[in-house]
Order: C-alpha cells, then sequence, then structure tokens
C-alpha cells in the first residue's frame, strides 16, 4: 500500500520504463498518462491505510499532535498525506485542496524511537544561542553549459550575493532540488566538476533571506554564494560562532546515502572550492555535520530527500537528520523526496513566520499551517506531492 501511494508521490517513481510498469501496475493503470498530468495519487488507499492504522483509536486523538515512531515502509510515508475520511465524489474529488487529509486535524511529529522522546524532554535544555537565524545556500554551480536556463539561473546565482540583491528582483523560475547526477569520489574528495554541473539554485537567496527579514527587532544572519562553503562553517563551529543561532537552515541540493557514487554517507552540496582538500571539498558529509558545534532548536533543511534512511528497507530517519541531532539540534525540519523549491519557499517560510507572530505556537502545529495556507493557494499547490514531503522531526513543541 505504501509503495502505490509513493507512485502518487514521488515523480522519480517513474524515473525509467521498469518503474513506470512497477507503479503503473501497482495502480492498475497502463502508464502514468502524459508527462505534464499531476500524480496518480490513490485516495482510497491512503483512506484505507488510515482506517488500518489510526482510525481504531480515533476518538482518544482528537484535539491532539501526533507523534510518530514509524518503521518498515512505513518510514518512507509522511502520516499527513493520509485520509481520514471516505474520499469525495464527483466533481469535488478533483479539488485536492476539499480531500479530508489527515493535516487539517493534526499536527505531527516523527521520531526515530521511542526512546528519543525521553531524551529530547528529560535531557535537551532549551537553546542558549542568543541570535534567532543563520541561513546558508545558493552555492554557485553551473548546471548544464549546454542548457540556457541552467546558464542564466548560474548567472542569478552568482548576481545573488547579499539580501538586498535577493529580495530587491526577486526570481521566479524555480527548480526541483534533485541530485540528477552522480558525484564521482575519488581518494575520498568529491569531483568538483561534478559538483559545479549540478542545477544552480538561485531562489534559495530569496528563501532564506525572506525568512531573515521576518525576525525582530535584529534579523537573522544569511550566507550566500562564494561564502556558502564547508570550509566557512567549520570555522564558524570552531570558533563558536554556529553556537550563537536557534535556527540553522539549510537551502541547497541533498543527497542520501548511495547517490553520491563511492560515498556511503549523505550530505548537502555547497559551493565548491577551486581546489578539493579534506577541509572543503564542496560536499559536506553526514559525518562532517555531526561534528560541528550547534545549540540550535530547529535546523531546516530545504534540500531534496533529507527524511530517507540509507536503504530501502533502513532505519527511519538516519543520515543528515540523526547527524544534526548529534551535532546539538532539537529539531529539524526534512522532506522525503524531491521538493519543488516554490514549495520549499513557502513551506519554510511560512512556519517561522507563524511561529514569529504567534511565540506559544510549536514547531509542528506551525508546519501544519503553513502546509494548510500552501494548499490553498491553487489546485496545483493542493496536490500531496507538493506539500506532503515535509515533515518535522524531533520535538515538535515550542
Amino acid at each position: 500500500m505504501v509503495a502505490a501511494l509513493r507512485c502518487g508521490l514521488d515523480s522519480s517513481a517513474w524515473s525509467d520504463k521498469s518503474q513506470e510498469a512497477l507503479c503503473a501496475e501497482r495502480l492498475g493503470r497502463q502508464s502514468q498518462s502524459s508527462p505534464g498530468d499531476p500524480l496518480p495519487f490513490d485516495q482510497e488507499r491512503a483512506y484505507a491505510l488510515y482506517k488500518a492504522l489510526l482510525e481504531p483509536v480515533a476518538s482518544t486523538l482528537e484535539g491532539k499532535e501526533l507523534i510518530v515512531v514509524p518503521s518498515g515502509p512505513l518510514a518512507t510515508l509522511p502520516f499527513e498525506v493520509l485520509l481520514t475520511e471516505a474520499p469525495l465524489r464527483g466533481s469535488d474529488r478533483q479539488d485536492l485542496a476539499k480531500a479530508p487529509w489527515l493535516v487539517k486535524r493534526f499536527a505531527t511529529t516523527v521520531l526515530p524511537s521511542v526512546s528519543s522522546l525521553k531524551a529530547l524532554r528529560q535531557f535537551a535544555q532549551k537553546s542558549k544561542a542568543t541570535k534567532p537565524f543563520i541561513g546558508v545556500g545558493d552555492p554557485l554551480l553551473n548546471g548544464d553549459a549546454q542548457n540556457a536556463s541552467d546558464v542564466e539561473r548560474a548567472r542569478q546565482a552568482r548576481a545573488l550575493q547579499s539580501c538586498g540583491e535577493a529580495l530587491d528582483g526577486r526570481n521566479q523560475k524555480l527548480a526541483q532540488r534533485a541530485i540528477p547526477s552522480a558525484v564521482l569520489l575519488t581518494g575520498g574528495l568529491a569531483d568538483l566538476e561534478q559538483l559545479k554541473r549540478q542545477p544552480p539554485l538561485p531562489e534559495t537567496a530569496v528563501e532564506l533571506c525572506h525568512v531573515a527579514k521576518s525576525f525582530a527587532p535584529a534579523k537573522g544572519d544569511v550566507v550566500l554564494g562564494s561564502e556558502a562553503t564547508e570550509a566557512k562553517l567549520k570555522a564558524m563551529s570552531e570558533n563558536g560562532l554556529l553556537q550563537q543561532y536557534r535556527i540553522l537552515h539549510f537551502a541547497t541540493h541533498g543527497a542520501l546515502s548511495g547517490q553520491v557514487r563511492g560515498s556511503i554517507e549523505p550530505g548537502l552540496i555547497m559551493t565548491p572550492p577551486a581546489t578539493a582538500t579534506p577541509f572543503d571539498d564542496g560536499y559536506l558529509t553526514s559525518s562532517e555535520i555531526s561534528a560541528l558545534k550547534l545549540d540550535a532548536d530547529w535546523v531546516v533543511l530545504s534540500a531534496c530527500s533529507t527524511a530517507g534512511g540509507e536503504a530501502a528497507n533502513s532505519e527511519a530517519f538516519s543520515g543528515l537528520a540523526r547527524a544534526f541531532f548529534y551535532a546539538g539540534s532539537r529539531s529539524l525540519l526534512v522532506s522525503h523526496w524531491p521538493v519543488r523549491s516554490d514549495a520549499a519557499v513557502a513551506i519554510t517560510t511560512g512556519a517561522i513566520d507563524v511561529m514569529n507572530a504567534h511565540p506559544a505556537t510549536g514547531r509542528s502545529e506551525a508546519l501544519r499551517q503553513a502546509i494548510l495556507a500552501l494548499m490553498a493557494r491553487s489546485p496545483a499547490h493542493a496536490h500531496p506531492s507538493v506539500w506532503g514531503p515535509f515533515v518535522l522531526v524531533g520535538n515538535g513543541g515550542t
């Protein structure tokens, strides 16, 4: 059931002929239809899974937030996309904003284990950080030199080296944050040319600057472009600067273990250096993340697939998420599959805006409100493939 639902959520499930045939078989159809059509999300299965998992205890859940500790296939599915009632019929069925999604009734937090709840509540102290926010993104990448769109987006990324530039000329052409080509490693260092060929993300500068600007009276800090390097982050960690921020927000390409050929670790792509060294090869791995010194209430990973485990049947929220817990974060906003940049902007800025306006609102409820606001934007934004990937891991409270 989960595999069939993922076929309606993650476009990469249709990425080649064999996977397309498998999804078509699971959904009882011949093909995905045309590439421009919405993914075929199975509402009946989403309701059936809710009935099997949560309906037996539904009477005890009203008015509460859900803390989910998933295992097996359930670790790859955000519970927010389940339906709490039978799918609508007739013309209303096509209006996905009207569907009875679980996210409309419950704020949801995910934990990697039951014991982690005790650790978070008993031993995790509130951050002593004095600064509200730091965002890191807009890495200087070239994309495909034969692709005119990539060339233009690379030019835009290099032009957005400060928040004044980013907020004055907002770029509306958005890219999916995925890893389209494997990153080759030689002798433990990332191949810089392969890193540079990843698609530029100029809109991440807008995302980070919008969030930074929302804090008052002191605005947040932003590290963009040529400054968004491994070397810069590691230096800030060593001199104690990273520990001064309550929220740390990465907006870049993320990779799960196995997606980076030659490496067993997941990581985040930063601005590649002129020459790769063990200290800075442009690829911030999970072991390097775990060595950072943080005191963050929240780390936002506005990348792609940052919630996944190391393999199809691995434990749930390993990799990047676990590394940030080791480093000193109490909760993370992560994603289950490659995300649309416009959705990443709306979700991250929306959730933080809610918490700024209403400090008593917890992170999981702020995320829920941001999802509902995105869903209401247009029929296209109401599809669960757009808002569904975002999950909160860790402590969902204030």
